[in-house]
Order: C-alpha cells, then sequence, then structure tokens
C-alpha cells in the first residue's frame, strides 16, 4: 500500500476515504483550523487547544524538531468525504524511539525485542514533545463525530498494518477520543498529572484563603523568598515577544535542558517560528535580576486553559522554579479568568501549591497478539496502582476541610 493514495477504511463510518499525509503543508491552514479543537482564534473558540493549532504542528516540522532524522517521521491521515471535504484528520508519526513522549512504553520495547520481535517503528498520535491533554482524532463540524472518530481509529489500525509497524499509540486524549478508540478495540492506559482549578477566585489572595493555614503561610514565605535577591517577574505576551526576548529564553531552555535530558528536542528557530505565527496565544513569564534575564518559562493560552510547558535558568535561586512555573500561571490565570492551568507532566511537588492530581488518558493498539496480551495485563495492574496512588494524593491536598 502507498500511503500516500487513498484508502477506504471498512466501517460503518461512511465511505470516506483515508490519506496519508507527509507534513502540515498537505493542509492549508484553514482546512486543519476548521477541525474541532485547533481553530487558531481562542477568544471566539471554546475548546481551542493551541497545540492542536496548524500554527504549532507546522512549526515543529518547519523548524526541523519533527521529521524522520528527529525519530519524528509525520505521516498524519486525512479523511476526506467522496467529494474531497476534509471529514477529520489525525496528528500521527512514525517513530524510530521512544523519547518525548511522556507515556513510557521503553519497557514494552525491551520485552518485544528479547522476544525476538521489533517493536520500532510504531505510530504515535500526539502532539510532540508535549504532555498536554487535547484533541486527537479531529472532526470537521459539519460531520457526525461519532462516526469520524471511529473511522479515524481504525484507520490508524490500517495504517499500523500497511506500513508494518508493531503499534498505535494514542496519548493524552481526551474523554471522546478515548471512547471512539475503546470502541475500536485499543488498550486503555492511565496515569496521573497535576492541575490547578480556578474556582472563581478574584486574586491569588482569595485562592490562598482555600487553603489550610498552614499551607497558606507556606506558599507565602516561599513567594517572598523567591524574589528576596531583588528579582522581578514580566509577563511578556503578543508584540512584547521579540528576537532578543526568545535569544534569552532559549539560553535558559538549552542550559536547564541539557542538564535534565542530555539534548534539548526544541531548536531557535522554532521558537522564532511560535513568535511569528502564534505569540498572542504565549506567555512567557520571565524572571529579571540586576537588568538582566535569569529565567523563564513557557506558557500557551487555549481558551479555558493555560498549559505550562519549557523552563530554564542561568542562576539558581531559592524558590524561583515554584514562582516562575506555578505560583505566576495561578496569578495569570485567574487574572484572564482561565478555568485550568496545566503544568506538565510528573511532579508530586505542585499539589502543596494548589494543584490538585489528574487522571491522564492514552489508548494503545498493539498489532502482535502475543505482545498484546502481555500488555494488556500489565496495564490492568497499572491502573490499580495508579488508582491507589491517586486516592493517596487527594488526601494530601492542601485546601482546608470542613468540618
Amino acid at each position: 500500500m502507498d500511503t500516500n493514495s487513498p484508502q477506504q477504511p471498512q466501517d460503518e463510518a461512511g465511505n470516506f476515504v483515508l490519506r496519508a499525509a507527509t507534513g502540515m503543508n498537505d493542509f492549508t491552514p484553514d482546512e486543519w483550523n476548521s477541525l474541532s479543537g485547533s481553530c487558531s482564534s481562542n477568544a471566539s473558540n471554546k475548546g481551542y487547544n493551541p497545540f492542536i493549532s496548524h500554527s504549532f504542528l507546522s512549526s515543529l516540522e518547519d523548524s526541523g524538531c519533527a521529521n524522520a532524522r528527529t525519530g519524528w517521521l509525520p505521516r498524519h491521515l486525512r479523511l476526506e468525504a467522496p467529494d474531497g471535504t476534509l471529514a477529520g484528520a489525525v496528528p500521527c508519526y512514525v517513530k524510530s524511539h521512544s523519547q518525548g513522549e511522556y507515556v513510557f512504553d521503553h519497557g514494552w520495547a525491551d520485552a518485544f525485542e528479547r522476544a525476538g520481535g521489533s517493536y520500532y517503528p510504531k505510530l504515535q498520535v500526539a502532539v510532540p514533545f508535549t504532555p498536554a491533554t487535547g484533541p486527537r482524532l479531529l472532526v470537521h463540524q459539519s460531520f457526525d463525530s461519532a462516526a469520524v472518530k471511529l473511522a479515524l481509529a481504525r484507520g490508524l489500525q490500517a495504517l499500523c498494518n500497511t506500513l508494518g509497524t508493531s503499534s498505535v499509540h494514542v496519548t493524552f486524549a481526551g474523554d471522546a477520543d478515548i471512547a471512539a478508540l475503546g470502541a475500536a478495540g485499543y488498550l486503555q492506559r492511565i496515569d496521573q498529572q497535576f492541575h490547578f482549578f480556578n474556582e472563581g477566585y478574584s486574586s491569588y489572595d482569595d485562592f490562598l484563603g482555600s487553603l489550610a493555614s498552614r499551607k497558606r503561610k507556606a506558599l507565602k514565605r516561599e513567594r517572598r523568598e523567591a524574589l528576596d535577591s531583588g528579582i522581578n517577574i514580566e509577563w511578556l505576551t503578543g508584540s512584547d515577544l521579540t528576537e532578543d526576548v526568545w535569544d534569552h529564553f532559549f539560553s535558559f531552555y538549552m542550559d536547564t535542558g541539557s542538564r535534565k535530558w542530555g539534548r534539548p528536542y526544541l531548536n531557535r528557530k522554532f521558537f522564532s517560528l511560535l513568535g511569528e505565527r502564534m505569540a498572542d496565544d504565549i506567555l512567557l513569564v520571565m524572571a529579571r535580576r540586576s537588568s538582566r534575564y535569569i529565567a523563564g518559562a513557557i506558557n500557551f493560552i487555549g481558551s479555558d486553559t493555560l498549559y505550562g510547558r519549557n523552563w530554564g535558568c542561568i542562576e539558581d535561586h531559592p524558590f524561583l522554579h515554584f514562582e516562575v512555573c506555578y505560583h505566576q500561571a495561578i496569578d495569570f490565570a485567574i487574572g484572564r479568568k482561565l478555568r485550568v492551568v496545566e503544568a506538565g507532566a510528573q511532579g508530586q511537588h505542585k499539589i502543596a501549591r494548589g494543584y490538585r492530581p489528574v487522571t491522564t488518558h492514552s489508548a494503545h493498539y498493539i498489532a502482535h497478539p502475543g505482545l498484546r496480551h502481555a500488555v494488556e495485563d500489565y496495564l490492568a495492574q497499572e491502573r490499580r496502582e495508579v488508582e491507589e496512588v491517586g486516592k493517596w494524593l487527594d488526601d494530601a491536598l492542601p485546601f482546608r476541610r470542613e468540618t
């Protein structure tokens, strides 16, 4: 099968045509942004997720961050009506490794390789390097959502089998997508992140009032000490995002990323493209001391969610990471009346700062029956463990308890 030629998924969704696109340039921005959750006007589109926008995904490709060389070969699905109208799409990549995904399957790969199988290449349905929940099976508003999602779920299986890849992994998917993938026979996986929920707070102090007294005092002290060395915080967005600002932020990202991961995933060109294409959807929280920037964090602004992503610094100061990444995000979200702050992957330390445990979901199609059975058994045990940890974390929340 030529993955650039039309394919006919056999399901009750109708006589759609499925194509495998070689990049975001196979979609016009207007065409892609007509799909659910991806419209680039966050002021007018409820449910807008900036990571699913044409601007973000094309910036990853055009900068060279997501391509065959980096192990993220684009093979996005196009689902078309017989007249050629785009009915749905999926951001999909052929992966030659398991880096930059934040849902870990290295153990599955090792076990399959030891048994004589080839785990790579695999198909990854995700936003590269971005552990944020959002739409994965994208549907045009003029089509039946359930039918198109099921066609896309089955189309991914067909693409996997045709390409000879081992599996399909749909990570950080929303509830409707998980339901469609489950109906198509995908295995279900859960994990946890930590999100802040804005309960209609009028200010950060109003939020502090919802915490237990001891926790409230600890956060006030933490915020004071973070700025004790004469550090000032700036919020930069839109036209504030000059190339000079990006140079500073990139130096922080590279310094911290190189120490944490060995090789940061994103290059300097990517940030310039973001500034050109979606500056109004970006918030940089920058820390300045003695008239120079010393740290910063990049956030993306959705219709009701602030998404915290990368952080870096060139000076170490107590609690500065917490101030720049977590407290300032809460300040901004309350001021913008955003409902949620998603602060990225992992980090139980976020609980003490008002972030609650939230279950995240992924779905997995495993072509080999033996590997599928082994993964299914593993996931059943893992789900029980994640649920037990979630109960323990709920008991550790810093909020005042009603007596």
